[in-house]
């Protein structure tokens, strides 16, 4: 090895953390660009995006060849994990279209909590009493952010964002176990595109059926870009989040991608000047010190 190369452990960590930077940019990338634009739509398009860069890294990678030796278990469970994925975005959109996303984003990051019980039953991973910690500190931090006061919440807020950032993050947890399975004798940036493809005809075939195609012609120039620009950031976060599970356990590096809860509130304030009230702070510290025990 190399004095330039980063070791096993080291090189998942970095992925994961960048996993989380781009993450974050894109929740907020994508509440400007849906702003007057059908949900399920927005996510169609913004797919398209992410599947484009997708397959463009796989063929950078030369990774294209290797698909014809995936087993059917893997591809079985990168389609589930497609399946699960697709279900999130058009979840977490519809979220992001009827609440702020200071108050979305920590519901969906929420999914921490279900993956390291979903990586505990179904792929044996043994979390440990700082990790349980973790979960319970980052679950109060949680209720503190979302479920704020009336007289904290911005007016024309009503409940259904919480249902749909709920289901969200219910998804987004099968999604990282499914994709731990799927990808394990593959090619991250391979399982990626694939898993990309999978969202894209599901999001497609939901605009589709509901007769929504006809909408794209109403989208501003603006809305477009920002759409665009989120998809990019997506597919980034991806990469490198797949390219971390490949290194690292799934209850390691799920709660690090999900301190992209960070970096979506500094830009929340910065760009949509949403505000954090005291009870909505501390709830955010208890977030971050619950990722930080969860990685002991």
């Amino acid at each position: 090895m190399n004095t330039g190369s980063l070791t096993q452990v080291d090189a998942w960590l970095v992925y994961a953390v960048g996993s989380a930077l781009f993450a974050g940019l894109m929740s907020v990338l994508a509440k400007i660009g849906i702003h007057g634009v059908d949900s399920d739509l927005a996510t169609a398009l913004r797919t398209v995006v992410v599947l484009l860069f997708s397959w463009l890294m796989v063929f950078i990678a030369g990774s294209q060849d290797a698909i014809r030796a995936i087993s059917a278990r893997s591809l079985v469970f990168l389609i589930l994990s497609g399946g699960a994925t697709g279900a999130s975005w058009l979840c977490y959109f519809k979220a992001l279209q009827l609440g702020n996303v200071s108050r979305v984003a920590p519901v969906d990051k929420s999914s921490t909590i279900l993956t390291v019980v979903f990586a505990c039953l179904f792929l044996r991973e043994t979390p440990t009493a700082w990790m349980w910690l973790g979960v319970a500190a980052r679950a109060a931090g949680t209720c503190l952010m979302a479920l704020r006061r009336e007289s904290e919440a911005s007016g024309g807020e009503g409940g259904a964002w919480l249902l749909y950032a709920v289901l969200s993050a219910v998804f987004a947890a099968l999604t990282s176990v499914l994709g731990k399975v799927g990808i394990q004798e593959i090619d991250s940036n391979l399982g990626t595109a694939i898993r990309t493809t999978v969202v894209l005809i599901m999001a497609w075939g939901i605009v589709l059926y509901r007769g929504k195609r006809k909408l794209i012609r109403d989208i501003d120039p603006r809305s477009r870009v920002f759409i665009a620009l989120s998809g990019i950031a997506t597919g980034l976060s991806w990469l490198c989040f797949y390219r971390a599970l490949q290194g690292g356990n799934v209850s390691l590096v799920v709660p690090i991608d999900k301190l992209s809860i960070v970096v979506t509130i500094v830009f929340s304030r910065i760009f949509l000047k949403e505000r954090l009230s005291r009870r909505a702070f501390a709830g955010l510290l208890l977030v971050i010190c619950g990722t930080m025990a969860m990685l002991f």
